[in-house]
């Protein structure tokens, strides 16, 4: 693999039938079967804070960002270090905040592999390969998430489509003889959902800070919305959930009796109670704020915007994030009646001549690099564009390109010491973002 000099050059072993899964957008194309090839020419480079085609300066009161953050990109040269490559289709790496400094990276196909002192383990993690269809670019094992008391529990989470192709959401537990494997044998399913098509599964599962599950659902795949579920309270399709799996470990799930609908409705319709937000088309991959605790979801367009969204710690769900009335902050069908008053529109965007599938990522949080602390980094899964936004002093947000790679760009991830990483799906390679020594 050869990524852009600007970055770094690793040799590459080429995979043709991973190149070939590679070719169509792993987080959301704009139809079941339209794919999308990265492109063969670089766009032009996004000007420092006045790109055109990036929301950059949304006025932001006080409640809208915890910490404004001073960060001075012209200063700082960021950089891709490798880490490991050999990877089979990788599509996330975190951690299980244990304390065992081990990072535990998602491959497609349905393995668990795990890092641990700069070393890729030979028995996978979790081999559940058999129980997964991972045909479909956008179809396999998608998430990750360790439970807030994993360390005791040996509880983790998963995020995975079916023999079906639908989604399921199951706990596991690791195995009582080796810290390094899991039980296969002891799956329990939390959740299960049927899904009309094979994109837009979306895929991402996280704890909040509350210690409630946040699990993140396409709106069922095709384009424009095709089977109208951004919008639709009746189903769990095109929404963020919030549930408690931890509580009750002999019940799959029960509703946080402060989700946004339990006790009230929507325009006068009863919402789905596991619902914390609405109006999601694909959010491929969000995260917290391990320090401020605000939630950032990177939201996959349909064909002209790709977006990203903030929503502050105070908050208490029940937002509408605009899909399909809006792409981006653009009306999407209807430029008359496209009433933007009760939405919750995206602090930044791109359009499609700087990428075509938007990798959501992490704020820096780590110690090895003081410069970037605040600043939110994500990415373009179709030409491993990277960019940077943060909140300003002047009360407005700002983005800038940072890097630009020829990666799959397939996800981010966060290991315990707040450091960051990305996956290269088509590469198959793990890599850690540091700042370049001048």
């Amino acid at each position: 693999m050869r990524l852009s000099s600007k970055v770094f050059n690793l040799s590459r072993r080429w995979d043709w039938l991973g190149l070939l899964m590679g070719l169509f957008v792993l987080a959301g194309c704009a139809g079941a079967t339209l794919a999308r090839p990265k492109s063969p020419i670089i766009p032009t480079p996004i000007p420092a804070l006045a790109p055109s085609s990036i929301i950059q300066s949304v006025k932001a009161d006080s409640s809208a960002h915890t910490l404004a953050v001073i960060f001075q990109p012209d200063q700082v040269k960021l950089q891709l270090k490798p880490v490991v490559d050999g990877l089979d289709r990788p599509l996330f790496a975190g951690n299980a905040h244990d304390d065992s400094g081990r990072l535990f990276i998602i491959e497609k196909p349905g393995l668990i592999r795990i890092l641990q002192a700069g070393q890729l383990l030979p028995t996978p993690f979790l081999d559940i390969q058999e129980r997964i269809k991972s045909s479909g670019s956008e179809q396999g094992l998608l998430g990750l998430a360790f439970a807030p008391d994993y360390a005791k529990s040996g509880y983790f989470f998963v995020d995975y489509t079916d023999l079906k192709g639908d989604t399921v959401i199951a706990r596991f537990q690791v195995s009582t003889n080796d810290p390094n494997v899991a039980a296969a044998n002891s799956e329990f399913i939390v959740l299960q959902v049927d899904q009309p098509a094979a994109n837009h599964n979306g895929g991402m599962l996280a704890f909040g800070p509350d210690g409630m599950l946040f699990i993140g659902l396409g709106d069922g795949g095709g384009s424009g919305d095709t089977y109208g579920n951004g919008q639709n309270p009746k189903t769990l399709l095109g929404k963020l959930l919030r549930l408690d799996v931890t509580s009750h470990p002999d019940r799959p799930y029960t509703i946080p009796a402060d989700n946004p609908w339990v006790k009230t409705d929507w325009n006068g319709v009863d919402v789905r109670d596991e619902v914390w937000a609405l109006g999601l088309r694909n959010p491929w991959r969000f995260s917290f704020d391990r320090q401020t605790h605000d939630l950032w979801i990177g939201d996959v367009g349909q064909n002209q915007y790709e977006e990203i969204d903030f929503i502050p710690a105070a908050s208490q769900g029940g937002l509408n994030l605009g899909w399909p009335l809006m792409e981006g902050a653009h009306c999407y069908r209807d430029e008359v009646n496209c009433d933007t008053e009760d939405l919750t529109l995206p602090v930044a965007e791109y359009t499609h001549a700087n990428g075509c599938s938007v990798t959501g990522g992490y704020v820096y949080r780590g110690v090895r690099f003081p410069v970037l602390n605040g600043v939110y980094f994500y990415g373009d899964y179709c030409n491993g564009n990277i960019w940077a936004t943060w909140p300003a002093p002047d009360g407005a947000w700002h983005t800038t390109q940072v890097i630009d790679t020829d990666l799959s760009l397939s996800s981010f991830g966060e290991d315990e010491a707040g450091e960051l990483y990305v996956t290269d799906l088509s590469g198959g390679t793990l890599s850690q973002l540091v700042v370049e020594k001048k």
